[in-house]
């Protein structure tokens, strides 16, 4: 399937879930559950949780911002920012002397963040549409990339984690949970809507993950592996939710 009729897919998929219309356990299957119990289940406090509510749409497959070891006044980017949940979480790690960019490929997912980003003064936050295979951000610009179960909805990973390397200074980091596969998908898996608007269809396997990761020159170190999520929210398709941390 073409990378732009795949993206298509993801944007028309994710704009429905900003309207509000979307499944209940991540859009992968599985025992139904609401956006807070999938949030606790993937490594969120009950703070983290109930800091902006209606940011919080049950979509992750981890919690990167925990790990991220970010500091007041860094600039952090998160890479498919959605409707600004992790965002928000580092905009008060960053403080008023930082800055946190949202990037996200559609266009409601941006209105939305942005409109509570106003509500609840986020200053030091704002969002901005693109690709993240196309990073609408400077070299050099940023300390801290985080990413939530994104990188897999993009056709071309390499671009993105080249993007990533482009973007971040000099040792910077890039901290991302994503979901990853322990065996192939079968073709009619991969061409499966529901599986590629759901982190599924377009993941690769683990060790490819981490080799492009390698590749495109980062020093890679797996900080959690949950193969749990598989019965929880992926009826027990072999994948994995991984939080890696990447060092340029």
């Amino acid at each position: 399937m073409k990378g732009e009729h795949i993206k298509k897919i993801v944007r028309e998929s994710y704009s429905t879930i900003a309207a509000g219309d979307r499944c209940c356990s991540g859009c992968g299957g599985g025992k139904p559950m609401s956006r807070a119990e999938i949030s606790r289940s993937i490594g969120y406090s009950e703070k983290e949780v109930n800091a902006v509510p209606e940011a919080n749409l049950g979509l992750g497959c981890g919690n990167p911002t925990a790990l991220a070891e970010i500091r007041e006044g860094y600039t952090v980017l998160d890479l498919g920012s959605g409707a600004g949940f992790d965002c928000f979480l580092a905009s008060k790690k960053v403080g008023k002397g930082g800055r946190v960019i949202g990037v996200d490929m559609t266009r409601a997912m941006v209105e939305k963040a942005k409109s509570l980003a106003d509500k609840y003064n986020y200053s030091n936050v704002e969002f901005r549409l693109g690709d993240i295979e196309e990073l609408p951000v400077e070299d050099n610009s940023v300390d801290v990339i985080i990413s939530n179960c994104v990188v897999n909805l993009a056709p071309d990973k390499s671009r993105v984690f080249g993007e990533a390397h482009r973007v971040l200074r000099k040792s910077g980091r890039m901290f991302v949970s994503d979901i990853v596969l322990l065996k192939e998908l079968t073709e009619k898996q991969r061409k499966d809507r529901k599986l590629l608007a759901g982190c599924v269809g377009g993941a690769l396997l683990r060790n490819d993950y981490i080799n492009k990761l390698k590749s495109a020159g980062f020093r890679v170190e797996i900080l959690h592996e949950d193969k749990e999520i598989s019965k929880r929210q992926y009826s027990g398709i072999a994948l994995e939710s991984i939080s890696i941390k990447a060092t340029k």
